[in-house]
């Protein structure tokens, strides 16, 4: 073993440049994909039938397809078409397909967003009728029981399952590395490996970041847990 290379000061700035990375794209990720999952909850919901069927086969297809593949699609796939290609230098949105970061981003958020609106439109289904009468009753209209009743309850039970999607998609950010010019941990840790021949030292340190980041994601949540569920814990 030979840690000596990895505390030196240029290997510990390609970690740290592969921690803002990672992290970046994580939240960036959450973000969006968080929009887009409550959209399609609600389209997963709603009365609609037609998008219902179009959100439950994008669901069914994002859940049924592995995340490096859609990477690839994204990265490879569209980046690389030469109807793309021949607009990215001036026409937006296909600016950003020629970005490593922004195709990584649309990835795991059309990824995460797919998984997080089955989560929350179940959530969203085991609303209590109680609940949604009681509202009625105090005449509330349809999108004020949604947005005062329905969706509040619906995201504070979905907490416990949506902490193990944060976690999930911190470890699924290591697939950005098979993305060129994006360094995350993952891809920081390659790079020492390939420069030194240290595949202990370089993969071991970056699973310890990734260790690092769960366990804090996972107290987060559990304080989150506490807060907004506390009326479910047992007396």
């Amino acid at each position: 073993m030979n840690w000596e290379v990895i505390f030196r000061p240029e290997s510990l700035a390609l970690f740290g440049q592969g921690v803002l990375t990672t992290l970046a794209l994580l939240g960036s990720s959450l973000a969006v994909g968080g929009v887009l999952a409550l959209l399609f909850a609600l389209a997963l919901t709603g009365p609609s039938r037609l998008l219902q069927r179009l959100v439950g086969a994008y669901t069914f297809v994002i859940r049924g397809t592995p995340l490096l593949i859609q990477v690839y699609l994204i990265y490879y796939g569209l980046g690389q078409l030469e109807w793309i290609q021949a607009r990215w230098d001036s026409i937006w949105p296909w600016t950003h397909f020629k970005e490593p970061f922004f195709c990584a981003l649309l990835a795991f958020s059309v990824n995460t967003a797919g998984y997080t609106a089955e989560m929350l439109a179940g959530a969203i289904r085991e609303t209590a009728a109680g609940e949604i009468e009681a509202a009625q009753a105090f005449g509330m209209s349809r999108a004020q029981v949604m947005l005062h009743i329905v969706l509040p309850g619906a995201l504070r039970r979905t907490l416990p399952a949506y902490s193990n999607e944060v976690v999930m998609m911190l470890h699924s950010t290591s697939l950005a590395s098979a993305v060129p010019a994006m360094l995350d941990i993952t891809a920081a840790a390659s790079r020492i490996y390939s420069d030194f021949y240290l595949p202990f030292e370089a993969y071991l340190s970056a699973a310890a970041l990734y260790l690092v980041g769960t366990f804090t994601l996972i107290g987060l949540f559990k304080l989150a847990e506490r807060r907004y569920l506390a009326h479910l814990s047992p007396r």
